[in-house]
């Protein structure tokens, strides 16, 4: 378990983050490169058929996040308090409860394929393609969701190095796949554009279980042992708290994706070249937006551990410099985007496609979204981890089905295609906007995750060596501080004792 109670709070989330930034280029590497091979290979009507089908499956994919953040802040402030029987119990019942969701939605999912895609306008000649290829992607839901799962508890222990390596090792093999099985090259058999579902598959499948060995043999609290097998029968308390706390925050990316898909319908109605237009660009703002969601990410997972140890002094610094990072961190993505979208965009469109020019236009309209968005996001992290899931939620809600969708629908008529993309800055603008006011003035820091935790009443009291909200605190400094809070604990002990 790795300690992120201590030391200087910008150094320690740049470290965190950055392998969990290098977890989600990485994904999103192997998304873009599964892309381009279709793209290429298969042309713009797979790739449409892609897109359409991609938008389920992220959607699905937001089903399961808000379990896993659940869980994950349950075992952060499990390891925060150092009660390692409590995190065992939340992997215990994470566990059962995984299975017994992804196999639903795999065998659901792929009876309702047809239905799905027909609801979401998919153009007529991407239709069959999208069907084999979202149906191939929920029988992958049991192994994506149980490998996420484990990704993200053990960033919940402090550990963002090791998911990292094997979300490397995922991402080869699923981009050495995806050739071989759509092309059928050598003893691989050709399936076309089935062939990069079942590259998924094949690839999440394979390392989901080299690191649960891996995890078994390091003897990680995150695998259980024969003698804790007891443990897999639920915990009601902690279902309970999964199911309460998680279905909202999976609420919140289920509404995003929802409005994507809203959104997907807006520009299937513009034609096959501006839904391949859009897709391009799609996988252009996947990387705009890594840095400030793994920001995001290692903000929670510190804030969990803080809260989970009393620390509230260093949760409000964690929500500060998180914040100034995640505008620093998502206009240098933009700019570089903006500078080498021409040839970047041919990776995924031929050249001298007509919707390259339609790609660049809606990158100059509505990739400014990210800024705001990635601000928000760490916000809404830092609420999260003590445990507040609706205002975060409604916040979503109403940027994005009050302002972003209404907008479009309405101003569509006078502005054509460009309502859709300028209604994406100003969603996530709103969306900062209510994140910000929640933190300022909601009631969060008397939250907990899970009953038992400690509450602020029994942090250690800050004694003004704390810098000041925004900037960073010598490596230096944080051990005086930590040193002097220590002293100040035991004095407040001893005057307790002897009265």
């Amino acid at each position: 378990m790795h300690d992120l109670t201590k030391g200087p709070i910008g150094r320690t989330l740049i470290a965190f983050s950055l392998p969990v930034m290098g977890s989600n280029i990485l994904q999103s590497l192997n998304g873009s490169v599964n892309t381009a091979w279709v793209s290429h290979i298969l042309g713009e009507t797979a790739l449409t058929a892609t897109a359409n089908a991609g938008q389920i499956f992220f959607l699905m994919i937001g089903v399961v996040f808000g379990i896993s953040m659940a869980a994950n802040i349950m075992v952060g402030q499990a390891a925060g308090a150092r009660d390692e029987a409590t995190a065992k119990r939340v992997v215990g019942t994470c566990t059962i409860f995984f299975i017994v969701v992804s196999l639903a939605l795999a065998v659901l999912g792929g009876l309702l394929t047809p239905h799905i895609l027909d609801a979401m306008g998919t153009p007529a000649a991407a239709r069959p393609g999208a069907i084999v290829y979202l149906r191939m992607l929920f029988a992958a839901m049991p192994s994506v969701y149980f490998f996420q799962f484990v990704m993200m508890a053990q960033r919940g222990v402090g550990d963002s190095r090791t998911p990292f390596y094997f979300a490397l090792l995922q991402v080869a093999l699923d981009i050495a796949l995806n050739p071989l099985l759509i092309l059928g090259v050598g003893p691989f058999p050709k399936l076309g554009i089935v062939g990069s579902a079942t590259a998924t598959l094949l690839s999440q499948s394979f390392v989901l279980a080299v690191m649960l060995i891996y995890l078994y043999r390091k003897r990680s609290i995150l695998v259980l042992r024969p003698r804790e097998w007891r443990l897999l029968f639920p915990d009601m308390a902690i279902l309970r708290t999964l199911v309460f706390k998680g279905t909202p925050m999976g609420f919140q990316m289920i509404v995003i994706s929802l409005a994507a898909v809203a959104m997907m319908r807006f520009v299937n109605g513009y034609g096959l070249e501006t839904a391949a237009a859009y897709g391009a660009a799609m996988q252009l703002w996947t990387y705009v937006q890594m840095p400030a969601m793994a920001l995001g990410a290692g903000v929670s997972s510190m804030a969990a551990q803080n809260v989970g140890a009393g620390r509230m002094d260093r949760v409000e610094r964690v929500a500060w410099i998180g914040a100034a990072y995640a505008v620093l961190f998502s206009v240098v993505p933009i700019l570089t985007v903006l500078v080498l979208q021409h040839y970047a965009l041919r990776a995924f469109l031929p050249a001298g496609s007509p919707a390259l020019p339609i790609a660049e236009h809606i990158n100059a309209l509505a990739i400014w979204s990210f800024v705001p968005f990635g601000v928000a996001f760490v916000f809404s992290g830092v609420v999260r981890a003590t445990g507040v899931v609706w205002p975060p939620l409604l916040a979503m809600v109403v940027a994005l089905w009050f302002v972003r969708i209404p907008f479009a629908l309405l101003l569509e008529p006078y502005l054509g295609a460009d309502a859709v993309w300028l209604s994406f800055p100003l969603g996530s603008v709103v969306t900062l906007a209510i994140a910000m006011a929640y933190y300022r003035w909601g009631n969060w820091r008397t939250a907990r995750m899970l009953s038992g935790m400690p509450a602020p009443h029994g942090e250690v009291p800050d004694v003004g060596l704390s810098p000041p909200s925004g900037f960073e605190e010598s490596e230096a400094q944080a051990e005086a501080a930590e040193e002097l809070r220590a002293r100040s604990a035991a004095g407040l002990m001893k005057r307790r004792s002897n009265s």
